[in-house]
């Protein structure tokens, strides 16, 4: 059922932060409905339907957005939509004939989302970019790595999904929300320029009052001993980030090393000394032996485990962290709520005419369905 039952979204089809806003929404319980490209657009990374998790929960029909009908179906979609997403460059979606005027004209209450690297506007709104360069420009990326190294690429998870996705996201209950008071939807102008800036508001802060150094000599970045990995005898890894003092003694009892002769935390002179007798330590014993000495501890410690290990972890299992959806293992949906609970996700779909038929009368009604059935093939 999920919180969001009764929302409904259209999705007009993009890559990455685009359809992970429209996951989360999904995930939640709102009736999301993908409008595909009849042919693919050769972006992003391409794998097989079934582990494109972006995609799940979503109810699909592919059409060719040239055609006058075809826009006209999106139009009578948006008629009957809490809210619109689309991730094109900046113009693209006017030029289309489906910008936020002509959506907005057909459905004032609309919340039109639009979901780009640089924003709607600036001198490199109309360039290509992806994550890395968004982040990169932002300063965030600077400040990822180790001392002495070069800036290190956080996945995508900073920009695309952090500071893109789940700030459209975010950005579009808080429009449907505000529209259900004023009556009156408006444009949710989301880049991932900004919304990573905005992640990153505890970390500038420390900068601009000087309390942080350069990468990799600060407490969260790797620059000290009791917020760090360590290799095990096995050459797995686990971590510790102990920062306050009282789990810091905690680690210290339980690796039996002598806090009275052990480098003071505070002291930055002797934080290269800890690390040594730390990485001496762990590599006495195997990555599951530590486990079981340090694990439910307050030694703030946890096995760096791989992605196939994760799901099979007590802990995640018991919070259902992890679910099997057709055979493919996937994160379920967060966060959870008390009452209304959300499903088991749904795979990711192809486009079908039997789906968009099925989509279409539940959007529109049996009666108008059949008027649309030359634009979607069936």
């Amino acid at each position: 059922m999920g919180p969001l039952k009764g929302i409904k979204i259209v999705e007009l089809a993009g890559i990455g932060p685009g359809p992970m806003a429209a996951m989360a929404l999904a995930d939640l319980g709102a009736t999301v409905l993908r409008i595909e490209r009849r042919e693919p657009s050769g972006l992003g990374l391409k794998r097989p339907l079934q582990y494109d998790l972006l995609l799940r929960n979503r109810q699909v029909i592919a059409l060719d957005l040239k055609q006058a009908d075809a826009r006209e179906l999106v139009l009578r979609l948006v008629e009957e939509a809490d809210g619109l997403i689309e991730g094109f460059r900046p113009g693209v979606a006017e030029r289309m004939g489906l910008g936020p005027e002509v959506c907005l004209a057909r459905n004032p209450r609309l919340v039109y989302g639009r979901m780009t690297g640089w924003g709607q506007d600036g001198p490199l709104a109309q360039a290509a970019g992806h994550d890395l360069n968004y982040i990169a420009l932002t300063g965030v990326l600077d400040k990822i790595g180790r001392q002495g190294q070069p800036p290190t690429p956080p996945l995508n998870l900073v920009g695309d999904f952090g500071g893109g996705g789940l700030y459209l996201a975010l950005g579009m209950l808080a429009g449907i929300l505000e529209a259900r008071q004023s009556g009156q939807g408006q444009v949710v102008d989301a880049a991932i320029v900004d919304g990573t800036a905005a992640l990153a508001a505890s970390t500038i802060g420390m900068h601009m009052a000087g309390l942080l150094g350069e990468r990799g000599t600060n407490v969260l970045d790797a620059g000290a001993y009791f917020y760090d990995v360590y290799p095990c005898a096995d050459g797995k890894w686990v971590s510790v980030a102990p920062i306050e003092g009282k789990f810091h003694q905690e680690l210290l009892m339980r690796l039996d090393l002598d806090p009275a002769t052990f480098p003071p935390q505070d002291d930055r002179d002797g934080w290269e000394r800890a690390r040594g007798l730390i990485a001496e330590r762990f590599r006495t014993r195997t990555r599951d032996e530590w486990c079981e000495l340090l694990e439910g501890t307050d030694a703030c410690f946890a096995p760096v485990l791989t992605l196939d290990e994760a799901p099979q972890h007590p802990h995640l299992k018991a919070r259902g962290t992890f679910v099997e959806v057709d055979g493919v293992i996937q994160p379920a949906p967060a966060p959870k709520f008390s009452r209304t609970r959300a499903e088991l996700p749904s795979s990711p779909a192809a486009p079908s005419e039997a789906g968009a038929l099925a989509a279409l009368h539940a959007w529109l009604g049996g009666a108008e369905t059949g008027q649309w059935r030359h634009i979607i093939g069936a």
